[in-house]
């Protein structure tokens, strides 16, 4: 495709100007080619940053026109540069109205810093959303909650007992004896937790350690009834991933486990964050918590949010800070025994293989 075509419909792209039929046509071509997805990443950031540009220009437009109102109305003032015999006048006259000046004006400098730094930083939090999923309660459950009210009787639950969950997530083992990862925006909406195998059976699980900064918590299936699993078919990453490594995830963005693939398009995540990575997949509530692998089976990060005015761009926290929350969670419960995996017997396997080994070790993560 002619570049000048390719970037006239990149931005037509962006800016949401194609029709339904164009849109999908283009999708499956930036699909199919890394580069021409680099290039809408690349410039929906750009067109991104170029909005958040305007309306702080706006914004400090404002500022300024309350100002002159204010030097209008006489409530502050400007100073007026003049000679030198009228700067010491000046001075001598109203060196006591001067400095009280001085003093609003630094307080008023101070006080716009903080509204331009916390406007910018409000702009940020709303582009950025956690891949929590929410619930929705059909019509069925809903009236038996409403008959459970009133009558005082809870309905014989149908074995398997399925949890009355509001929240949807993933999480993945880290220890076969029932260690698993999650996020810890995940946790925190979550009084009640259970987790759901990919065969459909619950279990009961407990937080044993919240990172809060690397957005990332270790549960403890604590249900008799799970069985311990003897090796995980995936190793943990202790370092970083190259730019463009190919990646898929496995996660719960539905009832049923949905996998994404993709590439690493930056070392770092949102606003520079050297603790996470930025990827090029596709993600929905519902992935929070999900595992982002390589091709040779290694878990190289979690999936915790993605950019809503950016197509495609997903954050996720690095493998490596698994190990920080692991030492943290040994010191404070020294009777632990974590087991983490080092070696991945998925490595040279094919797509379709490695994915129907890693199944049975990543969970719905579900919770109220």
């Amino acid at each position: 495709m002619d570049e000048i075509l390719l970037l006239e419909a990149v931005e037509r792209y962006t800016r949401g100007e194609m029709s339904a039929q164009e849109k999908a046509f283009f999708e499956d071509l930036r699909k199919n080619n890394a580069e021409i997805d680099q290039l809408v990443v690349e410039h929906s950031f750009m067109y991104q940053e170029l909005q958040r540009h305007a309306q702080l220009k706006a914004f400090r437009h404002s500022l300024n026109e309350v100002e002159q109102q204010l030097v209008e109305e006489g409530v502050i003032s400007k100073p007026v540069l003049a000679g030198k015999a009228r700067i010491v006048h000046l001075w001598t006259k109203y060196k006591r109205n001067i400095a009280v000046a001085a003093s609003i004006a630094g307080l008023v400098s101070l006080f716009t810093t903080a509204l331009v730094v916390g406007y910018k930083s409000k702009v940020d939090n709303n582009n950025i959303e956690n891949l929590i999923g929410r619930i929705e309660k059909t019509q069925k459950d809903v009236d038996n909650l409403k008959s459970d009210a009133k009558t005082g009787v809870v309905t014989a639950p149908v074995v398997p007992v399925v949890p009355n969950a509001d929240f949807r997530a993933t999480g993945f083992l880290v220890d076969g004896s029932g260690y698993i990862v999650t996020n810890a925006h995940v946790v925190k909406r979550m009084k009640t937790i259970f987790v759901e195998s990919n065969k459909g059976k619950y279990y009961t699980a407990i937080p044993m350690y919240v990172d809060n900064n690397a957005d990332l918590a270790i549960l403890k299936i604590n249900d008799t009834s799970f069985k311990a699993i003897s090796n995980l078919p995936y190793s943990i990453r202790k370092t970083n991933s190259d730019l463009g490594e190919q990646i898929f995830t496995l996660g719960f963005p539905r009832n049923e486990i949905v996998y994404g693939e993709g590439y690493l398009s930056a070392k770092s995540g949102n606003d520079g964050d050297s603790t996470a990575y930025q990827l090029s997949v596709t993600a929905n509530p519902g992935n929070s918590g999900g595992p982002v692998l390589n091709r040779n089976g290694e878990v190289i990060g979690i999936i915790t949010s993605k950019n809503l005015t950016s197509d495609g761009v997903v954050y996720a926290a690095k493998s490596k800070n698994i190990y920080k929350l692991l030492d943290e969670l040994k010191k404070q419960d020294t009777a632990s025994r974590i087991k983490i995996p080092t070696g991945a017997s998925l490595k040279g396997m094919e797509r379709t293989q490695q994915v129907k080994k890693l199944e049975d070790f990543v969970f719905m993560v579900l919770g109220n």
